[in-house]
C-alpha cells in the first residue's frame, strides 16, 4: 500500500514538473526575444573577410560581374523587448554562395568559391532601429538546412547571434538546429519571400 502511495505521489510530482516546463517554454516564446543560436565553424574573422563588408553581398567592389543566385532584400527592424528601436547597433550576416561553399578556409572542400559573393557584410540600424541587406536565397551546404548567420552587437557587445531559415523549406525538419526551436520561436527567425515589382524580399524583425 505504501509502494502505491509514493507512486501517486510520483506521478503528481512528475504532472507538476511538466506543467511548470510548458509555463516556462510559454513565457520563453512571449517574450519575444529572438532565439540563439550556434554561430558556426565558419564566421569569417577580419583577416578572412573581403576589404568590401558592407550591406550589398552580391556586389563585391572592384568587380563588374555579380553574385550568381537568386537576389533578395533582406531587412527589419532591431527593437529591444519593450518594442523600443536599437539605433546604431551593427547587425552581420554571413552565408555560404550559391554553391554551398563559405568564405572561410576551413570551409576546405573541393568545391569552387564565387568570386562575386561577398560572403559577409554588415549594416548599422537606423534610428527607427531598421536594417537592410542585399544577398541572395541561402543555398544548401552538406547537412544543413538553408540558412543565414546572424549578429548583433552594441561596440563590442555581443547581444544575439543566430540564425535565419526559409519559411516551409522541407529540410527545415530535418535540421538539428531548427527542429531545436518551438514553432513560435522558428516563425520569429524564418523568411517569408515576397516578390513586390522590384525585387524579392524577406521581412524578420529583432529583438533582443
Amino acid at each position: 500500500m505504501k509502494k502505491n502511495k509514493m507512486t501517486r505521489r510520483g506521478l503528481i510530482a512528475s504532472l507538476a514538473t511538466l506543467a511548470g516546463g510548458s509555463f516556462f517554454l510559454r513565457n520563453a516564446d512571449a517574450s519575444g526575444l529572438t532565439p540563439r543560436a550556434s554561430e558556426g565553424p565558419f564566421y569569417p574573422r577580419p583577416s578572412m573577410r573581403m576589404p568590401d563588408i558592407d550591406n550589398d553581398l552580391v556586389k563585391v567592389m572592384g568587380l563588374v560581374e555579380e553574385a550568381g543566385g537568386e537576389v533578395i532584400t533582406l531587412k527589419g527592424t532591431i527593437t529591444d523587448r519593450n518594442g523600443k528601436p536599437r539605433p546604431g547597433v551593427r547587425i552581420e550576416i554571413w552565408q555560404c554562395d550559391m554553391n554551398g561553399k563559405y568564405l572561410h578556409p576551413g570551409d576546405n572542400r573541393n568545391v569552387a568559391y564565387d568570386q562575386g559573393f561577398q560572403g559577409f557584410g554588415h549594416d548599422i540600424t537606423g534610428k527607427d532601429g531598421s536594417y537592410s541587406f542585399r544577398t541572395i536565397k541561402p543555398g544548401k551546404y552538406p547537412g544543413r538546412t538553408p540558412h543565414i548567420h546572424v549578429k548583433v552587437l552594441d561596440g563590442d557587445t555581443e547581444l544575439l547571434t543566430t540564425q535565419f531559415y526559409v519559411a516551409g523549406e522541407p529540410a527545415n525538419e530535418r535540421d538539428g538546429l531548427y527542429r531545436r526551436m518551438s514553432e513560435a520561436q522558428a516563425k520569429n527567425v524564418s523568411m517569408v519571400y515576397a516578390e513586390t515589382r522590384d525585387e524579392t524580399e524577406a521581412i524578420i524583425n529583432v529583438t533582443v
